[in-house]
């Protein structure tokens, strides 16, 4: 029996069957998104008053330990003038440090926050695609021109909505969250 050859045949493409999907709209609108946003707005705000307050009395005292300096027209700093000198250069160093923990901190937060919302997303975006059949998903700041009838943004963020009522706004420790997070395996 002779053995007929056969071409071996590529699997087609299908066709594709694009959804588009506004998440700079999703994360801003999100009930948890929201509240979040609010949360670390008045953070800020907190360290910026703070950061104020740190700075007024420094600023004074270090004006004043200036003119004293200036006084002694070029006569080296008595011991006293000295100490008050090193004093607010402590004090100063120490201000800026608290301010730079509480900035760091606030980017961990925001870190921790959009850590969240993406863990959640992920999973929404293969349920709305399957809900309405696409096969590709945009987000709409990739697009030129785009029908309402393939924008997903209102399912997605009903999804979201659903699926994280609320965030945590604090993130954990530095070397608790680095344990949280799954270690990458190199590629």
């Amino acid at each position: 029996a002779a053995t007929v050859p056969t071409v071996a045949t590529a699997q087609a493409i299908p066709a594709a069957v694009v959804g588009i999907v506004d998440l700079d709209r999703v994360t801003r609108d999100c009930t948890a998104c929201k509240a979040a946003t609010a949360t670390l707005q008045s953070r800020a705000t907190a360290l910026q008053n703070r950061q104020r307050a740190l700075i007024a009395p420094l600023e004074t005292e270090g004006k004043a330990i200036r003119d004293a300096a200036e006084a002694l027209k070029g006569k080296p700093a008595d011991a006293a003038l000295e100490a008050r000198a090193k004093a607010w250069e402590t004090k100063r160093n120490n201000a800026a440090q608290e301010v730079q923990r509480t900035q760091e901190q606030l980017q961990r937060d925001q870190q921790y926050i959009t850590q969240q919302i993406a863990a959640k997303l992920a999973p929404i975006y293969s349920q709305v695609m399957q809900r309405r059949g696409a096969n590709l998903l945009v987000e709409v700041g990739n697009t030129v021109a785009v029908s309402n009838s393939v924008d997903v943004t209102n399912d997605v963020l009903t999804a979201l909505n659903a699926a994280l009522p609320s965030v945590q706004t604090n993130a954990p420790a530095a070397s608790q969250q680095q344990r949280q997070q799954p270690r990458q395996q190199p590629q």
